[in-house]
């Protein structure tokens, strides 16, 4: 199965995005992939709440998700949008940070909200609080994707390695981690944190991500740090995309997961304890 990791720099305008989008997943598709990964925030990114409310959509509306499941259907794709912000009609007016899978025929086949929120102080002069626009998800997903199993996750998700176990116990080969890694912590923690949940499970891990400084007409201009990387389940790095936005083609030989699970089995070898 041969896989495209698309790298992006979105901008805050959703339909300016969209054509870039577009073009990267037919170029993909265009060269032989048969899954094609998109990062976290593909439809925009902003931290300005207002303009999000302005912009975002339910998903039945989102222009975004309509046009890439046409493309994913037109070119017999399986195809990861990484996540879209969505509106979903809570009370407090938050937002999921949605991740969809959608199948060759254009239908969304799986779906994941990212469960754990970016609420950092990565410097006395950057601050994030995600939670504040967008509610956390409360369920793990894996999805079949006939060709493999999925073990969906999204950015900040890569620091807590109880949720990618889960994945593995659930019958996870492939654990997907779209992104718009912050550019400090990605330059020292990307990669080792990538190649950790790789090895730990024993799974390939195919992480498209958001690169540069990205465009905003509201709110502080994000950076962040690119560098899409797919790491095979023995930790090597495979393919990495760097800092410039395009698409990153990777040979995947899924049987390379059961043969790193037979040399080393530890996700059988969990066992209970008592303490601390």
């Amino acid at each position: 199965m041969k896989a495209a990791l698309v790298q992006l720099s979105v901008s805050d305008d959703p339909a300016a995005n969209l054509p870039v989008t577009v073009g990267f997943v037919r170029e993909a598709a265009a060269a032989g992939a048969g899954i094609v990964l998109t990062p976290e925030c593909t439809n925009m990114l902003s931290s300005d709440r207002a303009l999000q409310q302005a912009l975002l959509r339910p998903e039945e509306a989102d222009e975004t998700l309509a046009a890439l499941r046409a493309e994913a259907a037109a070119a017999r794709v399986w195809l990861l949008i990484g996540s879209l912000g969505i509106k979903t009609g809570d009370a407090d007016g938050r937002f999921a940070n949605r991740s969809f899978l959608i199948a060759p025929d254009g239908a969304i086949a799986a779906r994941y909200d990212k469960i754990h929120m970016f609420d950092v102080d990565v410097s006395p002069t950057e601050r994030y609080r995600e939670s504040e626009g967008y509610r956390p998800g409360t369920r793990a997903v894996v999805a079949d994707a006939g060709f493999a199993r999925l073990g969906m996750a999204i950015c900040y998700d890569l620091r807590f390695p109880q949720l990618f176990r889960r994945l593995s116990h659930g019958g996870a080969e492939i654990l997907t981690l779209p992104a718009a890694f912050n550019d400090t912590t990605g330059a020292a923690h990307w990669e080792s944190l990538i190649r950790a949940r790789a090895i730990e499970n024993t799974c390939f891990v195919l992480a498209p991500a958001q690169c540069g400084t990205h465009a905003a007409h509201g709110g502080k201009p994000r950076k962040t740090w690119g560098h899409s990387l797919a790491v095979a389940p023995w930790g090597e790095v495979l393919a990495d995309g760097g800092t410039e936005p395009g698409v990153t083609l990777v040979d995947l030989d899924l049987a390379r997961v059961a043969q790193a699970r037979a040399r080393v089995p530890s996700i059988t070898h969990d066992r209970a304890f008592e303490g601390p």
